[in-house]
């Protein structure tokens, strides 16, 4: 996460270490920074190159690293705000050690405060009366140099009131200074993609309760509503299915009716179907079986299409037998015939096996019903 100190560590291991020390920013530099840093190096002994915000290279960008770091010619110090396994480049990942720095804790950040408070050249020379804490340590979201400024901005603001002896930090005072939502979430960073992955797990779990207080979060975080309408659509299919079909049909009316109408109202039709879908029977029937279909077709490739289900719409085609002997249902009572529907090599293999739920064991005895024990339904 940012403002843990990963900038910190890189500038102490340096100074520890008494090696050549270069730093780069992956925002302005790039290939070409890179290179000359590493022609410097290949001059020096044991030299140092610290990255921040790696992430940001590209892959040709990572890859002008690997020979150099593989060589010695540098250590490489990496930092970086998102999961590295998403992105830095395998080759590179596999040449480093990963350390990872977690969110200062609260108790980490009310000494932050205290040590900037008695120790900052300027902070010190302020009356400052730390009152309450809490707004502050929930703004920072265990990031110490968002911390630290949103300090800075709530004693300037104070002395800038005047008329007081002391400046007394509370709660409120910090929230009229911040002006600023507390969620911590960034739509294009792991938080996006951690609470989102919650909602879902939520919903899969059957807790409407956890399922709306992460819709929250991502509502108060400033979520697009649409994306939040597409992950319920697909989960009303891969995690309902025909236990309840009536999912599918809320999930895709949300994400018309929030296209149409937006923020604020929107909320609450997201909450109405999120706690459907958690409330909904769960079956993953449905995916299973095109996952199982799909393995299928990669390990079988392209079996033949049985004679009877092809189409025959030329006279030669009807005098090879395509179309020949199948089998209209309609013609039949009930609307069924046994006939085979799968290539020969795949005869009987049931890719769809309905679960424990009402609306599948209905399904299952109406399979039974028609084929009886073909596809051992």
């Amino acid at each position: 996460p940012p403002g843990v100190g990963k900038t910190t560590i890189a500038n102490i291991i340096a100074n520890s270490l008494q090696q050549p020390f270069h730093q780069l920013s992956a925002i302005s530099a790039g290939v070409k920074e890179v290179r000359q840093v590493i022609d410097i190096a290949k001059k020096e002994r044991g030299a140092i190159l610290f990255i921040d915000e790696i992430h940001r290279f590209n892959k040709g960008q990572q890859d002008a690293l690997l020979g150099p770091v593989e060589k010695g010619t540098i250590t490489l110090i990496g930092a970086t705000t998102e999961n590295p396994s998403f992105e830095v480049n395998s080759a590179l990942l596999s040449r480093c050690q990963v350390y990872i720095l977690k969110a200062l804790s609260e108790e980490q950040l009310i000494n932050l405060l205290q040590h900037a408070i008695e120790h900052d050249t300027e902070l010190n020379k302020q009356p400052i009366d730390l009152k309450e804490t809490e707004a502050l340590i929930r703004i920072s979201g265990g990031d110490g140099r968002k911390l630290l400024n949103l300090l800075e901005l709530v004693v300037n603001a104070a002395s800038q009131k005047g008329g007081q002896n002391k400046i007394v930090i509370t709660n409120d005072f910090v929230m009229t200074v911040a002006q600023q939502r507390i969620a911590l979430y960034d739509k294009t960073g792991e938080q996006h993609y951690d609470i989102i992955s919650a909602f879902i797990k939520s919903m899969r779990g059957s807790d409407p309760n956890g399922a709306v207080y992460w819709l929250a979060r991502m509502i108060e975080a400033g979520e697009d509503v649409k994306f939040i309408a597409r992950r319920m659509t697909i989960f009303a299919s891969e995690d309902v299915g025909n236990a309840n079909p009536n999912a599918l049909l809320l999930a895709t009316s949300t994400f018309q009716a929030v296209s149409m109408i937006g923020y604020p109202e929107s909320r609450i039709i997201l909450s109405q179907c999120a706690i459907y879908l958690a409330t909904s029977a769960k079956s993953n029937a449905s995916y299973t079986a095109i996952n199982d279909a799909l393995d299928a077709v990669r390990k079988q490739g392209d079996l033949p299409v049985p004679l009877h289900l092809r189409n025959a719409p030329t006279k030669l085609m009807k005098q090879m037998d395509y179309g020949k002997n199948y089998r209209y249902a309609h013609n039949f009572e009930n609307n069924f015939v046994l006939q085979q529907f799968l290539p020969a090599e795949l005869d009987g293999r049931a890719f769809y096996s309905p679960q424990k739920n009402a609306r599948e064991e209905e399904i299952r005895k109406f399979l039974k019903e028609r084929w009886k024990e073909k596809y051992g339904y």
